[in-house]
């Protein structure tokens, strides 16, 4: 009995490592008008986040939300796309090719309820493309074709080419991968880094300052890391309705799919049910605060 009422009195209190004040109740928790969620490749945390090579996103991850504690779920590639996208790694351990699955993910959910999505792959070579590679084009970085034709239209598998120069045209939530010469993924330490980290400022630093005013939310992410630091990854959020600061809190995959889909009131998918909310990162409208504190109440200064 004594135990029963111990688990009770967790319960009703939470976790007793957050703070109660720094979280947004579900009902207050912000609904972007978009979010572009792009995925780097194959890079643990200390080889991006203050790292020379990578300026940009250092800077990013000052500006917003950076999680110190962010895991990829497993390796190699393929199964992390997937658990990003529907929960699950659906039973694949490898980067083979072709898949298809039956199953709910981020696209069919959104759709269902009258919201949009899309993916936008760099060097696919047209709308719907279902081949395994094409150049530096990879269908395992693609987790979005493994459900067209079943619940995922073609028309929501695009080529980067499609992404709207007017950002108000964005789809609700969209998938934004870069090629294998891009990503980080091929090459050698620093010069891919610097690559990438070139990359994303060109084709996303114009959507980062139009979303500052325009209620709108990039997540940056990796698939897995270098195989150096236990699959520690970097993965940053950027937007007005984020509290800028580090957080302590582990946070993995499924955390991130778990935050998109509670945004727009969602049920979660797959294992993104057992994940913890992150509803300790958005600002408290209509007052946003300078800087946040972390998960743990302990300050981390960015390396």
């Amino acid at each position: 009995m004594e135990r029963i009422l111990l688990a009770l009195i967790f319960c009703a209190l939470g976790n007793p490592g957050a703070h109660a004040a720094d979280r947004v109740p579900a009902s207050k928790l912000p609904r972007p008008d978009h979010v572009v969620i792009v995925v780097e490749e194959n890079r643990a945390y200390s080889r991006i986040i203050g790292n020379m090579a990578a300026p940009y996103i250092s800077q990013l991850a000052r500006r917003g939300a950076s999680f110190t504690q962010s895991y990829a779920i497993t390796h190699p590639s393929q199964p992390n796309y997937l658990a990003l996208f529907a929960g699950s790694t659906l039973n694949v351990a490898d980067n083979s090719c072709p898949h298809m699955f039956t199953g709910d993910n981020l696209a069919s959910a959104l759709l269902r309820a009258g919201l949009s999505f899309g993916i936008y792959s760099e060097s696919m070579p047209a709308v719907g493309y279902t081949g395994c590679v094409y150049g530096h084009y990879q269908r395992k970085h693609n987790p979005v074709v493994d459900w067209q034709g079943i619940n995922v239209p073609p028309s929501v598998n695009m080529p980067i080419t499609s992404f709207p120069s007017n950002y108000s045209a964005l789809p609700t939530v969209s998938l934004v991968v870069p090629n294998q010469e891009n990503d980080m993924h091929d090459g050698e330490e620093p010069e891919t880094i610097i690559r990438g980290d070139a990359w994303l400022k060109t084709h996303l630093d114009a959507y980062v300052r139009w979303a500052a005013t325009h209620n709108s939310l990039l997540i940056i992410t990796w698939d897995e890391d270098d195989g150096t630091e236990g699959n520690r990854i970097p993965t940053i959020f950027v937007g007005p309705m984020v509290r800028k600061g580090a957080y302590s809190q582990r946070i993995d995959h499924y955390n991130v799919l778990r935050a998109v889909l509670d945004m727009y009131s969602l049920p979660p998918l797959g294992n993104s049910a057992q994940a913890s909310p992150l509803d300790h990162v958005w600002t408290r409208a209509p007052v946003a605060r300078a800087a946040a504190t972390l998960y743990s109440g302990t300050p981390v200064k960015h390396r």
